[in-house]
């Protein structure tokens, strides 16, 4: 139990994987201080990243998804509060206040409070069978209705669609993909990658609408079907809507901080108020790989923030310079990105186009800036380096896969 008034050296507002690794490496690293990590979901912390895949094919249960097991919370000294929101942040009193009516002051207040969904607006968008996946609960309730529908449409062809869209396709379901873009993943990858991926999915059964939006979703109290800009009438009797995230910075912004699409912080992850610091999707910090301020939105980047957050709270400042990375898993098929791939003005190709592995590496004057990788991990791992390096390799080497981009670095 918490006291009514108790006093945390370290409050992290939000239990997923931002939050966790912070109370995580804050230990590993000798922090002795007081940590209390709250999140609004009842459950302890989790990965998200299989929810989407081994999770929803109930190939693995809640046990296999904890980040830590029960006890290790207790054994660390780190005290959970679960299922208890941070209704209330003040900068200049440094404390917190809890849905259950505490109030809570802090020496630091970290933020890890993610993104927020993004939800359709049309008509019919409160029908039952139209889920978005972003947590547990959400898991839970689509994994209980996939038994019971036979045709299933994805709206949005983002990692997440494209991630359940290749699960479903695995359990046996009829499933529609409808993007309002022309292509798949136009956010985050290449033609080349996004055509390669659009066919994989294809030959296994997917159909795919492009450059169409969602006009209503019909259906007496459940969804029977999908209409499009277009009048295309999808029947299907479950939805699933990945039209992605903002940075969740309510709380940010009521406390006054420094905000635009995103908490805005410094390379260490600093917020404009003074001990209060920002990590993950929430955040938006200088990205040497972007030149510019960037939000990024992975388990990776999740991870790098705490550690620095961690070590600028223990005294050991170490600025971020990570290479960005990412990786989508889509049947057999694993997506394993690095850097950043804006204004490249060259795209190197690595292996053939229609099978794996093969690469995308793409090059700024000669630098290699970023790559898409499709089961090729030992090219993705070098090629990070190589990003990280801001190495100029001949452009003859980096195509040739009978010499090793290891070699290059």
């Amino acid at each position: 139990m918490l006291d009514q008034n108790a006093i945390f050296d370290v409050i992290i507002v939000g239990s997923g994987h931002a939050g966790a690794a912070l109370a995580i490496s804050l230990r590993k690293k000798g922090f002795t201080g007081s940590i209390l990590l709250t999140g609004d979901e009842a459950t302890s912390p989790y990965e998200r990243p299989p929810l989407s895949k081994e999770y929803l094919q109930g190939k693995i249960g809640d046990e296999q998804l904890r980040i830590r097991p029960e006890e290790f919370w207790t054994d660390q000294r780190i005290t959970l509060a679960m299922g208890c929101a941070v209704t209330e942040l003040d900068a200049s009193q440094r404390y917190v206040s809890l849905t259950d009516g505490r109030t809570l002051e802090f020496n630091w207040c970290v933020l890890a409070t993610g993104g927020k969904l993004r939800r359709l607006k049309c008509e019919g968008a409160d029908l039952a069978g139209i889920h978005s996946l972003r947590n547990l609960a959400d898991a839970k309730r689509i994994r209980n209705q996939l038994s019971t529908v036979s045709q299933i449409a994805v709206i949005g062809a983002g990692y997440i669609g494209l991630e359940f869209a290749a699960s479903a396709r695995e359990l046996g379901k009829s499933v529609t993909v409808i993007e309002t873009q022309d292509r798949v993943l136009s956010r985050v990858t290449s033609p080349v990658i996004a055509s390669f991926l659009e066919e994989q999915h294809i030959r296994r059964g997917v159909t795919f609408h492009f450059g169409q939006g969602v006009s209503a979703l019909h259906g007496d109290g459940a969804l029977q079907s999908i209409a499009l800009e277009d009048g295309t009438t999808i029947p299907a009797q479950m939805a699933i809507c990945g039209i992605g995230i903002e940075a969740e910075t309510g709380l940010a912004e009521t406390a006054g901080l420094d905000c635009d699409q995103g908490v805005l912080v410094d390379s260490c992850f600093r917020t404009s108020s003074p001990g209060i610091l920002a990590i993950g999707d929430c955040s938006r910090h200088p990205n040497p790989f972007a030149g510019s301020l960037w939000r990024l939105e992975s388990v990776q980047h999740a991870q790098d923030s705490a550690e620095t957050a961690a070590d600028l709270i223990i005294g050991e400042i170490s600025p971020y310079a990570q290479v960005p990375t990412f990786w989508s898993q889509q049947y057999d098929l694993r997506l394993q990105s690095a850097g950043l791939n804006i204004d490249a003005d060259d795209i190197i190709i690595r292996g053939a186009k229609g099978s794996t592995p093969f690469c995308a590496i793409y090059t700024r004057k000669g630098q290699v800036i970023a790559i898409d990788a499709i089961n090729a991990p030992r090219d993705f791992m070098a090629a990070r380096r190589l990003i990280q390096q801001g190495s100029k390799p001949d452009r003859s080497a980096l195509t040739a896969i009978d010499i090793p981009l290891k070699s290059l670095i």
